[in-house]
């Protein structure tokens, strides 16, 4: 497929149900405003559902699995003019400013933002407070009221054969609740607790291994590593990060020509 953007050739073949592993020449932000995707890197898989998307820088490989009913969407930029602040594959998570104007573009009519500032506005999306991980909640009694302890309590250790033991559950039926009304693991499910958690007490200034401990996890190192994975960069880094980017973009400038934008294309 031909990529008006950088102006190459993409002979991957792309299905309804996924692609292989291939690579780009130019910044690419992949995001599913329905249904689930999920891209794998040579980072690891990363989960997609609307408000998460993600940034692969040019070159990244990856390859990509659609759940039944998603709709993929992307915006590709040149790295020539567009010098993307991430080294590698970056989860973000996009505002309802962003989501809009995102899917205003591709239908194809002007949406009062240019090129220059949408990228701007998307590549700080990251370091917004508003960084969160998706976390759907679950609706039978027994999840729900772990959810909600944990939701008070995100260090609580309990496992999920200790949680179903005091609601007299069984730890099956327990980790299956979970599954499949959040569409999470329990274990995912409590990690991003705890990371979102995390990122209000960085943000007011806590240390990073202070803030391990604070949210349940029992080492700092498994904390950055858990951190790298969800959010595609160190606490420490996040810290950096955190200050100065504008929450909306700004209104267009004369003269710079909009994005270019594809639905279903990687």
């Amino acid at each position: 497929m031909t990529d008006r953007t950088a102006g190459t050739t993409d002979e991957v073949v792309i299905t309804a149900t996924g692609h292989p592993t291939h690579a780009h020449d130019y910044h690419q932000l992949l995001y599913a405003p329905l249904g689930r995707i999920t891209v794998t890197t040579p980072d690891g898989p990363h989960e997609l559902a609307s408000p998460l998307a993600l940034w692969l820088p040019a070159g990244t490989p990856h390859s990509a699995v659609f759940d039944s009913g998603s709709l993929v969407l992307t915006e590709s930029f040149t790295p020539a003019r567009h010098r993307l602040p991430f080294a590698r594959a970056t989860l973000v998570r996009l505002d309802e400013a962003a989501l809009r104007h995102l899917l205003a573009r591709t239908r194809g009519g002007g949406t009062g933002v240019d090129d220059d500032a949408m990228f701007a506005a998307l590549t700080c999306a990251r370091s917004h407070g508003d960084a969160r991980l998706p976390l759907p909640r679950p609706t039978s009694e027994a999840a729900r009221t772990v959810a909600g302890s944990l939701l008070r309590s995100p260090d609580d250790q309990r496992t999920a054969t200790e949680w179903a033991e005091s609601l007299y559950v069984s730890a099956t039926s327990l980790r299956r609740a979970f599954r499949t009304e959040t569409g999470i693991a329990f274990s995912e499910w409590r990690t991003r607790v705890r990371l979102n958690h995390s990122l209000a007490l960085l943000s007011r200034g806590h240390q990073v291994g202070a803030v391990a401990a604070k949210v349940g996890f029992t080492s700092t190192n498994g904390y950055i590593l858990a951190f790298r994975r969800h959010f595609g960069r160190t606490p420490g880094v996040w810290i950096k990060e955190h200050e100065g980017c504008p929450s909306r973009p700004s209104r267009p400038v004369p003269g710079v020509p909009s994005a270019r934008k594809s639905a279903t294309r990687e």
